[in-house]
């Protein structure tokens, strides 16, 4: 995927980080700057998650290391949750622990069951500065929770143990793009 305008959007499609880029595995740092370059940012954040068909991007799966997600994710009741955050905090992430499956636009076509709570919280802002309390359940927890790890470096396979963990990562050296680096 390359950098380009998609079709009725003001958004540009950004090229994805995939696993083991470098930018995915470090915290990302709080945005400052609230102004026409984050409202781009979100745009663009925006155009690259539908173009890919996904519910939730974090900035670092483009390549940029703020403290940025967007989503357009249901949850189990399919009730559309549609949004960004500025500098998320996941401040409750509770309930049952469900395995669900799991699959990440930065390891393209992989997916594993991964254990997530039922119930997540996130407090941030928007890009104009306005406060936003975002409250989950069911899949869309599932979405909070991984673009918040996402900012905080990790990715969903980080979660997995023993065979699941090296079942997923043995398919990821596999996948046609990772050996296109």
């Amino acid at each position: 995927m390359r950098n380009r305008p998609i079709p009725g959007s003001s958004g540009i499609v950004r090229t994805m980080s995939l696993l083991g880029d470098p930018v995915l595995h470090a915290a990302c740092e709080p945005v400052t700057a609230f102004g026409p370059s984050l409202a781009r940012l979100v745009e663009d954040m925006y155009a690259t998650m539908y173009a890919a068909r996904g519910v939730g991007l974090a900035a670092n799966q483009i390549g940029v290391p703020s403290r940025v997600f967007v989503f357009d994710c249901p949850d189990d009741e399919d009730v559309r949750h549609l949004g960004h955050v500025v500098n998320p905090v996941l401040v409750e992430a509770d309930g049952i622990t469900v395995r669900g499956s799991e699959g990440c636009l930065s390891l393209p076509g992989l997916e594993a069951g991964t254990p997530r709570f039922d119930h997540a919280v996130v407090e941030g802002v928007t890009m104009t500065g306005e406060p936003v309390r975002i409250d989950g359940t069911g899949f869309f927890a599932r979405c909070l929770q991984h673009e918040c790890d996402h900012l905080e470096g990790r990715v969903y396979t980080d979660r997995l143990t023993g065979l699941r963990r090296a079942r997923v990562l043995r398919a990821a050296r596999r996948a046609s793009w990772a050996r296109q680096g």
